[in-house]
This record gives structure tokens, C-alpha cells and sequence, in this order.
């Protein structure tokens, strides 16, 4: 867990630092005076005169720089910028030279795009140098030599072990992971394939269906390879290594019920929940025996893998080649983005998904590995990229709002206006974020 949390806090230092970095770049470069850069708040946020002190702090020319002892995020204080904790007496006073509200529309918004134009750049740049180094790894479904292994969601909608799924709407399949999102953020209708005996069906998919898909997500795969297992690995506190399992060894039959699926010995675990079983084991060419007693959750304490290799297909790309599709892999995670919005307000029960910090550390390798702390790094900050964009006062999009506007009709929006939303946009943002950090108590 140290490690998980350890990867999520690098991550996110190295974002927002770089994200702040952008809205400094630009005030700077429009000579706006900029009071402070911190990474982390100097202050109890969003109340900005309560518990102010700082880890560390070095004022060179008109900028304090400095690390906050409250590690929520990071700030830049750019003089004239109306925001939520400006001192509302200042509302009325006339624009300085060197403050943001004097300059340009067009410098203010390049400014308030500063931070969204990293972060996406970032996010493209890491991309491009992750394909450029590993490569991209898939898993076409072509490759199963099992078909698909299905969970209780998968096989009430009619899809059953041993299935091929060929395409979804028509379109074809070409990887195991893509299906559920396929159909989660692209409305796919229908689900096209083959089930084991050879015949073909058509499964068609509503917003309950996704609903159900999208609940069990975080819990189990809605599909993925179906495989013949042994064990790789065992805790040392569980009934498995009481029964004497070992590493390598297959478990053949569960009280006589032959195994050649991993899903079939799942199946037959639950069924036996609670129980004591008696366990057939292929260990090398030999075959033995053993009592072996089962949780009450169906388990008994091991980590099952492939006796076969996965066929997977390596794609290794040139210099320009990673740049190109790195490109289209960040543009296309900023349309997903997009959808989920669409998702959250057409299927049902989506909000109860949404995830906060403690989604976040879960979705982080528990042993520390940079090509997953890289890519993970890339998608959180495409992700930021686009969520800074909403149009929600107090947040950067809230501000290019304004100054579009401006640019638009004219007519420059009052700094009272802006004042007064970004306090409203405050506890829209506050709201949203408590309830995405309720995750932990939600799943």
C-alpha cells in the first residue's frame, strides 16, 4: 500500500507543479506580477487566512516560492487575478500595470490556459516517450485459444465461458480489455460472437446492462481470457498453504468434479464455500490428494496463473511513429472524458462510480514499476487537461468562460461578477470533490 500511495503522490506532485508552471510561464512572460508559487497550500484550503505557514519558502525578485505543509494541490498568485479568497475590498480599485485584470483578454486567456496546455502536452509527451521505449502490448481476441471467461453480469445478459466475441455493433473486436468501455462510453446495442459449441448470437445491450457492467467494474473483469490454471502463487497464512499446495501444482478436481477452467475452479469453490473439500492435484506428472477448507467468500488462498502462454502482439514504433500515436491515444482519452460525462447523466447509478484518491491509490502497481507510474501519470494528466477545461467558476475553464465571453460581445464581465461565481463555483467544487472521496465508503 506504501507503494501505491508513494507512486500516486510522485505523480501528482510532478502534475500539479507543472500544471501551475504553465499559468506562471505565461503571467510572466506578460509581465504580471506573480506574488507566490506553491507547491501544496500554505494554508488550510480553501480558507485562505487559516493555519498559514509553509514547509519551506525563498522569495526571489516579486515571487515567494515555496512548499505548503497542506498537500491538496498547488497554487500560483498572480496579482489581479479575482478569485475565491481575493480580498473582496480590492474588487473596486482600479487595475494596476502589473496585474492580470489590466492585460489583454487575449493574454488573459492564454495565461488561464497556461496550466490545461501542459497538462495535455504532458500527457501527449509522456505517451509518445512510454511507445517509444516499451511499446504497446494488446491482446487481440483472435488469440484465445479458450474464448472468454465471463462474470455474473456477463452471463446474465447470455454471455457464457468459452465465447468468442467477434465484434460489438458490427465493428470488430480487437482486444479483451477495450470491451466493457467499448460498451460502457460508446452506447454499443449489440454484442456479437460465437459461443463454444459454435453457434453465433446476437446479445443486445440497454443502459441497465451498462449500468450493471459499470457497478461491477471496480469488483471483477466483465470478461477476460478464459485459461487452464495452476498456481503461482500461495499465502503462506491461508487453508491453501495448510493443504500443502504447492507453486506449479493444478488442481484437476474439486470432490470429484473434474477442473480444466479457471472458472469452473471458481465455480465449484463457491459452491463448497464454508466447506471442507477434497482436492484432486497434478504436481508434475504425479497426482495426489488433499483436504483443503474454503473461505466463507469461496477462496482458499492462491494466486492462479496461465498454464499456457497468452498470445500477445507487441507493437514497437520509431521515433516519429510514437509521436503520432501518442497523439492519437491522448486525443482519443480526451473524447472518452467526454463521454463519461454523458455516461454519468444517461446510465444509471453511474455517479456512485465516481472515484476520488482512494480510487485512485487502488488503481496504482503495488510493487513499483515506471512503465504502469508513467502511463498512469499520462492518463491523470490528460484527465486534469480536460477537467480544468469545464466551464465551472472558480476552476480554469470557469475564467477562459469569462474572457470568451469578453472576447465574443465585447463587454468584459465585472469583477464582481466573477467574484462573487467563483464562490459559488467553490462549493460546486468542494461538493464534487467530498463526494468522490467517499469512494472508499461507496465500494
Amino acid at each position: 500500500m506504501l507503494i501505491k500511495v508513494a507512486q500516486l503522490f510522485l505523480s501528482l506532485t510532478i502534475l500539479v507543479t507543472l500544471h501551475e508552471f504553465g499559468h506562471f510561464y505565461f503571467a510572466k512572460r506578460f509581465k504580471c506580477r506573480v506574488d507566490k508559487f506553491y507547491l501544496f497550500f500554505d494554508f488550510l484550503f480553501p480558507f485562505a487566512s487559516v493555519m498559514n505557514f509553509a514547509l519551506f519558502k525563498k522569495k526571489i525578485g516579486d515571487t515567494e516560492y515555496g512548499i505548503g505543509w497542506f498537500p491538496f494541490g498547488g497554487y500560483v498568485q498572480i496579482a489581479g487575478m479575482v478569485d475565491e479568497q481575493m480580498d473582496k475590498t480590492l474588487i473596486d480599485a482600479p487595475p494596476q500595470p502589473w496585474e492580470l485584470r489590466s492585460k489583454p483578454a487575449w493574454q488573459r486567456l492564454l495565461v488561464m490556459m497556461g496550466g490545461i496546455l501542459v497538462n495535455f502536452i504532458l500527457g501527449v509527451f509522456i505517451f509518445w516517450m512510454a511507445l517509444l521505449v516499451w511499446g504497446k502490448s494488446t491482446q487481440p481476441i483472435t488469440n484465445l485459444k479458450h474464448g472468454l471467461m465471463v462474470d455474473s453480469v456477463a452471463y446474465d445478459m447470455g454471455l457464457r465461458n468459452g465465447d468468442f466475441i467477434t465484434s460489438l455493433d458490427g465493428k470488430p473486436v480487437n482486444s479483451v480489455r477495450r470491451i466493457p468501455v467499448e460498451i460502457i462510453m460508446n452506447g454499443v446495442q449489440n454484442i456479437e460472437g460465437v459461443h463454444a459449441d459454435g453457434k453465433a448470437f446476437s446479445i443486445p445491450v440497454d443502459n441497465t446492462d451498462r449500468s450493471k457492467i459499470l457497478k461491477r467494474m471496480k469488483k471483477t473483469d466483465f470478461v477476460s481470457a478464459r485459461f487452464i490454471p495452476e498456481i503461482r502463487l500461495i499465502d503462506s497464512t491461508s487453508f491453501a498453504a495448510n493443504a500443502d499446495l504447492k507453486v506449479k501444482d493444478r488442481i484437476i478436481a474439486v470432490n470429484a468434479a473434474p477442473i480444466q477452467y479457471f472458472d469452473e475452479l471458481k465455480a465449484e469453490l463457491v459452491r463448497n464455500k464454508g466447506k471442507k473439500v477434497e482436492l484432486s492435484v497434478l504436481r508434475g506428472i504425479t497426482q495426489l490428494s488433499t483436504s483443503c477448507q474454503v473461505s466463507e467468500e469461496g477462496t482458499i488462498g492462491f494466486f492462479p496463473g496461465s498454464v499456457e502462454e497468452f498470445k500477445v502482439e507487441e507493437q514497437h514504433f520509431t521515433f516519429f511513429q510514437a509521436f503520432s500515436q501518442g497523439l492519437s491515444d491522448g486525443l482519443e482519452l480526451i473524447v472518452m472524458q467526454a463521454k463519461q460525462f454523458v455516461v454519468l447523466f444517461t446510465v444509471k447509478d453511474a455517479h456512485k462510480q465516481v472515484g476520488g484518491f482512494y480510487t485512485m491509490v487502488q488503481q496504482m502497481n503495488s510493487e513499483w514499476d515506471w512503465q504502469s507510474f508513467w502511463m498512469f501519470t499520462g492518463f491523470l494528466s490528460l484527465a486534469l487537461a480536460f477537467m480544468n477545461f469545464l466551464p465551472i467558476p472558480m476552476l480554469d475553464g470557469g475564467y477562459i468562460m469569462f474572457i470568451l465571453w469578453e472576447m465574443v460581445t465585447g463587454k468584459k464581465v465585472s469583477d464582481t461578477v466573477i467574484y462573487y461565481a467563483n464562490n459559488v463555483g467553490l462549493f460546486i467544487v468542494l461538493g464534487l470533490m467530498l463526494y468522490a472521496n467517499t469512494d472508499w465508503l461507496r465500494n
